[in-house]
């Protein structure tokens, strides 16, 4: 058995490694953003932020309900940070960064299609070490590694009406790096998302499920919370070999002025072959956000705060999720002619090196 002490060591380094893993991602696109900007960039915003204008504010207001669209004609690089609090009988700390492309492809004047790739970067505490003997391959800190890679295509109208929807098939790719970060098996499944947009609203629901038709069954030590790609917390312990899993997400966002917004986002997840009392993982929660720039690169800068409500036997029972996203709308003609032209500028105000 675990010392008290121990058990303290172990979650204030799970705590510490969360917080690195938070501060790197962070640091990096404020970096970038830091080396993107410069003094024009800064005295064109101040210009901007003096005369602002109803426009503006629209513009804003229609990329903050694209990026709220999850089969919106935008692309978006999205950097998501999830960090599941005290897991397993030592109150460990588990982390996903979920790396989320999304790719639009206009396939005809009627339809467009839609791809997602979730890439998921895990910390995975070993939840069991108390119950195992010292020499198995569980009893150590933890195991990072990439995921389970989560693709998603939607066929989605290029020009919906008040009900905007998509569908297509997901599938779930055993490319984790560790037996404890996936689960060794090829999964596929459909997926449907609907939302409808009224006013400063975005009112909406995904969900897929996968079941798995191919692939390996490892043996384990001992039974392990499995991450499942899109998943931002892990599902329930399973009682037998292959994949039947839900995620379910309903989303609710109210716009506010300037880039900001209100966001409940919570994902809920159903292992089918989890025990009884371990199949759900039901968080409730929400938190803010908002579309800004750093320097001409827009953003979707998100926090969100979720306590479960139900959750599988050594589950967390709240989590964090961060998220910095790349945005790279469409832009109209005049508004590209603009950027260019104050590149131009730039370029021409820029001390000249003297020629040899």
């Amino acid at each position: 058995m675990l010392l008290l002490k121990d058990r303290k060591c172990l979650h204030t380094l799970d705590g510490r490694l969360a917080v690195i893993a938070q501060a790197v991602l962070l640091i990096a696109v404020g970096g970038w953003a830091r080396a993107q900007s410069s003094p024009q960039n800064d005295q064109s915003q101040q210009k901007a932020s003096a005369t602002d204008h109803p426009e503006a504010d629209n513009q804003t207001q229609s990329l903050a309900k694209a990026v709220q669209n999850p089969v919106a004609s935008l692309i978006s690089v999205p950097f998501q940070n999830n960090t599941n609090f005290d897991i397993g009988p030592n109150d460990r700390t588990q982390n996903i960064l979920n790396i989320e492309p999304v790719i639009p492809v206009r396939l005809s004047e009627k339809w467009n299609l839609i791809m997602r790739i979730i890439t998921p970067v895990i910390y995975q505490p070993s939840i069991v070490s108390e119950v195992l003997p010292s020499n198995t391959p569980f009893n150590h800190l933890g195991t990072p590694g990439l995921g389970d890679m989560n693709p998603t295509f939607f066929l989605s109208p290029a020009k919906p009406k008040k009900l905007i929807w998509g569908v297509g098939p997901t599938f779930l790719l055993p490319t984790a790096t560790d037996n404890v970060l996936g689960q060794s098996k090829w999964s596929a499944g459909p997926s449907v998302v609907l939302l409808v947009q009224p006013g400063h609203w975005t009112l909406g629901t995904l969900i897929n499920n996968v079941w798995s038709f191919a692939g390996s069954n490892p043996t384990v030590a001992a039974p392990q919370l499995l991450p499942c790609g899109a998943c931002t917390q892990p599902i329930g312990l399973s009682t037998s070999s292959g994949v039947n899993q839900m995620v379910w997400q309903y989303f609710i966002n109210y716009n506010l002025k300037k880039g900001w917004y209100i966001a409940w986002q919570p994902i809920i997840t159903a292992n089918w072959k989890a025990r009884n009392g371990d199949v759900w993982t039901v968080p409730v929660g929400g938190g803010i956000g908002r579309i800004t720039k750093f320097g001409n690169q827009p953003v979707n800068l998100q926090a969100q705060f979720f306590g479960n409500a139900i959750y599988p036997r050594f589950g967390s029972p709240w989590s964090m999720r961060l998220q910095v996203a790349l945005l790279y709308p469409k832009l109209p003609k005049a508004a590209q002619k603009k950027i260019l032209e104050e590149k131009l500028k730039q370029l021409e105000q820029e001390p000249q090196s003297p020629q040899k």
